[in-house]
């Protein structure tokens, strides 16, 4: 699935008129809920929740139904999460920021699932070093953490953004750009970048273990919905460290667990692994919940609204990098105080870390 280039500007307008209305449904009491992922190593192990049965397990445990839903193009889930058709979506720190908190959608990261340490990267065709990029088109997933990714890497070498030209580029149609004549370097995150990888002429240049902990990867809801259904948050951690568990089992049911995220994710099994490695996973909630409890979570948000801001991806004339407030455990926050719309919040990890779900 393709999108217009500049999704952030030209979608929202539309998107959040209709957000506009579904908001107060959602902060009434409900039963029944809609979870929206995209394909993605660290979000894998829900679609398997979903399969194993464990998403049923947690629902009838609190006497919800929850519906776990594929959107191939990642963009586009995190588009319908800001319209209001799903209450949750897995997406990263960034674009969590750029696009529903940019919007005016009040979002709570709820569960911080790993960072992205290798999974994301910059390859370059027939070339073997970054600096090499100079001059060229690149092909990514524009505004995007690709986007964020390959500007922290362009300033390690000397380099901007004006020594390059951005072509925007679907995750989902990433892989047959590459094969394209005229795409010299792309970025992008795996598993696509694991395929791309592979191709002789493929070099990768850059990669997420530079800049460890900045690219998160995080399961986010609607606040709203969040606090008229605690019960929701609940189930949807508990769900996830279910699933974690038999993830890194290494008996016979671990190995079935991965097997079969390895196909729902479309990659063998060597792949899939191989991404898990270059993945800081947060096996158990007590690892997450410190981590977002971190002050340096405060610092790398501070770079991330930083590079939004100059992007023009927090609004069309926003003076500053402070319009959209970001708040985090401890009752430290970044931006308007007054406008918080942004949230990481370990209160339902802690809740799983002392046994209280």
């Amino acid at each position: 699935m393709t999108y217009l280039k500049n999704y952030s500007r030209f979608l929202l307008a539309a998107l959040l008129s209709v957000a506009a209305f579904a908001l107060p449904a959602q902060a009434a009491p409900r039963k029944e809920f809609n979870i929206a992922w995209s394909i993605y190593v660290g979000w894998m192990p829900w679609p398997y929740a979903d399969q194993a049965g464990i998403v049923k397990k947690w629902s009838d445990k609190y006497g919800l139904k929850i519906h776990v839903t594929q959107i191939n193009d990642y963009v586009e889930s995190i588009n319908q999460y800001t319209a209001g058709k799903f209450d949750g979506v897995t997406v990263t720190n960034m674009d969590a920021l750029t696009i529903p908190a940019a919007g005016g959608i009040d979002t709570t990261a709820l569960i911080v699932g790993d960072y992205s340490n290798g999974n994301d990267g910059i390859i370059l065709k027939n070339k073997k070093q970054l600096a090499d990029i100079k001059g060229q088109k690149v092909a990514l997933v524009q505004f995007s953490v690709s986007h964020y990714l390959l500007a922290r890497g362009l300033a390690g070498v000397g380099l901007s953004e004006k020594d390059i030209t951005t072509v925007n580029t679907s995750d989902a149609d990433i892989v047959s750009a590459y094969k394209a004549k005229d795409t010299t370097a792309l970025v992008t995150w795996n598993p696509q970048l694991s395929e791309i990888k592979a191709e002789p002429s493929a070099t990768l240049v850059f990669d997420s273990s530079k800049i460890p902990g900045e690219i998160i990867d995080t399961l986010a809801v609607n606040t709203q919905t969040l606090k008229g259904n605690p019960n929701l948050g609940k189930a949807l951690v508990g769900i996830w460290y279910d699933t974690l568990k038999l993830m890194q089992d290494q008996g016979a049911p671990g190995k079935a667990a991965r097997e079969a995220m390895a196909k729902l994710s479309g990659a063998s099994v060597a792949s899939f692994e191989g991404q898990v490695k270059t993945t800081k996973l947060f096996y158990t909630p007590a690892e997450a919940a410190a981590f977002t409890d971190d002050a340096k979570l405060v610092k790398t948000m501070d770079l991330v609204r930083s590079f939004s801001f100059d992007h023009g991806l927090l609004g069309e004339g926003v003076a500053n990098k402070d319009v959209v407030g970001i708040a985090f455990p401890g009752g430290a926050t970044l931006g308007n105080p007054k406008n918080i719309k942004l949230r990481f919040d370990s209160t339902y990890m802690k809740l799983a870390a002392d046994g209280k779900l």
